[in-house]
């Protein structure tokens, strides 16, 4: 069973992560360890030509990342990203941007996840990225 629901989490990220609520950023499936997130296409996220911004996959790729941790671990909102690496494979279409995650390792204090993401309707990557999360020791009584 996750650690936190796709309502919960969705939630959650409303309250605490405007920015990416902002852009449209939700989850649509959390499970032990991993998540899929979408970003819905806007207009105000491309680049020239047309594009989803590297800025806006990176976004989703971070918020991602974050699902899957919850999913994992439950709500410890104060994780927070030590590293991110991410490969831009080929241009994605203009539509929704779709982020496969999943917790690789999990120790106590550092998360490895990875994550690909996906023009919606496509079945090539357009981007493949792997990050790190710092979880927060447990306060003790």
């Amino acid at each position: 069973m996750p650690g936190i629901s796709v309502e919960a989490f969705n939630q959650l990220t409303t309250e605490e992560l405007p920015l990416a609520t902002q852009n449209g950023c939700h989850a649509e499936a959390i499970g032990e360890g991993t998540a899929r997130v979408r970003l819905p296409f806007n207009d105000a996220l491309t680049r020239p030509g047309g594009t989803i911004s590297g800025p806006a996959m990176m976004a989703l790729t971070d918020y991602g990342m974050y699902a899957a941790l919850m999913g994992a671990i439950g709500g410890v909102t104060l994780a927070v990203t030590t590293n991110l690496n991410i490969n831009f494979l080929r241009k994605p279409d203009a539509v929704d941007m779709i982020a496969d995650c999943r917790v690789l390792k999990l120790g106590r204090r550092l998360a490895v996840l990875e994550v690909t993401l996906y023009s919606q309707g496509q079945d090539d990557p357009v981007a493949h990225a792997t990050g790190t999360y710092s979880i927060p020791p447990k306060p003790t009584a």
